[in-house]
């Protein structure tokens, strides 16, 4: 496959998206209104990191896509949201009405846990839990070519939870992982979270990330099964476990229906499979329940961690494991008895046959991918951004009153 090269980043006027650019549409905010940010002291999976300031509005991140991606994109009428906390990203991936790859993206620090579909995208942050609404109605576009507009509708505060993956209920209604506090959890009125759910070997809910409670697998519209690094119930006593002592848990029963697996992360139940990421192996497979095993299907080079799937398709999220926490992990092996580098990306991988069709790949200042989401029936979305005028001009309102004519003087 040829391998395309988008330009850099062009930033957003107060009142204008982007213009499409020869392969890409790119929107970032202003980085004059961003202020400088501190560095997280811990990753998304608890590995320490250095603690020095950076401006995440200056990064430079690379993209470069398969040849025939945007045609795929626009041939199954489908989307991507590809989250980074490590650059604080949040990137929407479409085609434009020529065809070629879109990437929309807007800062949110931390930007972990996505969920979304044609009306709604949650989105899981630092200390808040964002809600995104399309506002346009079937057959709008806006700019001229975004068939979707995502607008912040909510963003509830909830602290500092190290909010993992996200699900959305058949009532609405958002449940995540609280790593934090090895549970799963829903938002409430009042208080940050309202537990609804705890591993049954955690004795009690404390923000100690005792097993690293991480991924969640939704089933027929309700929470399944979940993921953990391991059964722990220690403060931090997942580290010590990342090799083979990962568990998924059905939520339903309690049980353990599978064990000894590296790091395992975003279950999901599909096409009457389990399936799951070993990450720490670099392989994404299914849960054989009769044996409480983990069944490999192909290898991806790179720490897994997001998975979506649709139809016979299935998009993995790829990071470059990093030195110190995650050294010594059987990807290692994998990767130097391939002679292979570790990526930054996205891959579409076939299920019936395990190769790759089309992938997405990120260099420059970002190493590490958190979540995917495929998004259904949307084309090419975009999405409304904090720090631009968009946000205060951009007013759409249902009504109940009924229409009057005008009075005749």
């Amino acid at each position: 496959m040829s391998k395309k090269k988008t330009p850099k980043n062009e930033s957003d006027t107060p009142d204008q998206a982007a213009t499409p650019a020869e392969e890409t549409l790119q929107n970032s905010e202003s980085p004059a209104a961003q202020p400088q940010i501190q560095t997280v002291a811990e990753s998304a999976d608890g590995a320490a990191e250095p603690a020095k300031p950076k401006d995440i509005t200056k990064l430079k991140v690379e993209k470069s896509c398969s040849r025939g991606f945007g045609a795929w994109l626009a041939s199954h009428s489908i989307s991507l949201a590809v989250t980074s906390y490590q650059t604080g990203r949040l990137y929407l991936i479409g085609s434009d009405p020529n065809g070629r790859v879109s990437f929309f993206e807007r800062i949110f620090e931390r930007a972990m846990g996505v969920v979304g579909n044609r009306q709604r995208i949650y989105l899981g942050g630092l200390y808040q839990l964002w809600r995104f609404e399309n506002v346009l109605r079937k057959n709008q576009v806006i700019h001229k070519v975004f068939d979707r507009c995502y607008v912040p509708r909510n963003a509830q505060t909830i602290g500092d939870l190290d909010i993992h993956e996200l699900g959305i209920r058949n009532n609405g209604k958002v449940v995540f992982v609280n790593t934090k506090y090895s549970c799963l959890a829903e938002l409430d009125l009042v208080h940050s979270f309202r537990a609804i759910w705890k591993p049954s070997f955690i004795s009690k809910l404390a923000p100690e990330d005792r097993c690293h409670l991480n991924g969640l697998a939704m089933k027929d519209g309700e929470p399944k099964y979940v993921t953990a690094v391991c059964k722990s119930d220690s403060v931090d006593g997942w580290r010590d476990r990342r090799r083979d002592g990962g568990v998924v848990i059905d939520i339903e029963t309690d049980e353990i229906v599978c064990e000894g697996l590296s790091m395992p992360h975003s279950p999901r139940w599909h096409n009457g499979k389990l399936w799951v990421l070993n990450a720490g192996t670099g392989y994404l497979g299914w849960v054989d329940f009769e044996t409480k095993s983990f069944v490999p299907f192909t290898f991806c080079p790179g720490f897994l961690r997001g998975l979506s799937m649709i139809g016979n398709v299935a998009a993995v999220g790829l990071s470059k494991p990093r030195n110190g926490r995650f050294s010594g992990l059987d990807l290692d092996d994998e990767l130097k008895k391939r002679d292979a580098e570790p990526w930054c990306g996205v891959q579409i991988v076939s299920l019936t046959s395990g190769d790759v069709l089309q992938w997405v790949r990120f260099d420059g200042d970002i190493s590490e991918i958190f979540d995917i989401s495929f998004l259904p029936g949307v084309r090419n979305p975009m999405m409304v951004g904090l720090r631009t005028g968009e946000i205060r001009e951009l007013i759409t309102f249902e009504s109940d009153i009924p229409a009057t004519e005008n009075a005749t003087p």
